[in-house]
C-alpha cells in the first residue's frame, strides 16, 4: 500500500542465521532455517513471506473498511503456506491459504460487500505474489460466517 523503495540488508550472523536490518527506526530481526539446516531461531524466509502476504491483505481490508468509516476491530490473519516440491523436485512455495477475520459480525458494517470486491487489488505484496504463487482468500466475520 505503501510507495517507495524500501531497502533491508541482511547479515549472516552464523550457518543459515540472519540479522535483518529494516533501518535505525525498527527492531533488527534474526531469520532462521528450521533444523537441521538451521537452529530454528526466528522464522524461516517462508514464514516471513507468509507474513508479508498476511499482513498487507489485513491492512488492505481495513483500509477499505476505515475508508467507509468502518470499526472492523479487531482484525486477524492466520496464513498457511504450502511448502512441497515443483516438478523438477526443489522445495517451493506452491499456495498460500490466508484466513482473515474481522473482529465485529458482518451486519454491523456498511458497504462491506463493496469492501469485499475490492480490498484485495489494493494489497501491493499479495497482489504480486499472487501473480506467480496460488493465493486463497477467505474472509469471516467475529460470529464464524464466511464472508468470501
Amino acid at each position: 500500500m505503501s510507495e517507495g523503495m524500501p531497502r533491508v540488508t541482511l547479515r549472516q550472523q552464523r550457518d543459515y542465521q540472519f540479522e535483518i536490518d529494516f533501518g535505525a527506526e525498527l527492531p533488527k530481526l534474526l531469520g532462521d532455517e528450521h533444523p537441521p539446516l538451521g537452529q530454528g531461531a526466528g522464522p524461516t524466509p517462508g514464514q516471513l513471506l507468509a507474513a508479508a502476504v498476511g499482513n498487507c491483505l489485513s491492512d488492505s481490508l481495513l483500509f477499505a473498511l476505515r475508508k467507509f468509516k468502518q470499526a472492523p476491530e479487531p482484525i486477524s490473519c492466520e496464513v498457511t503456506a504450502e511448502i512441497g516440491r515443483n516438478a523438477d523436485k526443489r522445495l517451493r512455495v506452491l499456495g498460500f491459504d490466508v484466513q482473515l477475520r474481522l473482529g465485529v459480525a458482518a451486519d454491523t458494517l456498511q458497504h462491506l460487500d463493496r469492501v469485499l470486491e475490492q480490498f484485495e487489488a489494493f494489497c501491493t505484496v499479495a497482489s504480486s505474489v499472487s501473480q506467480a504463487i496460488p493465493t486463497r482468500i477467505a474472509v469471516f466475520d467475529a460470529t464464524g460466517r464466511q464472508l468470501k
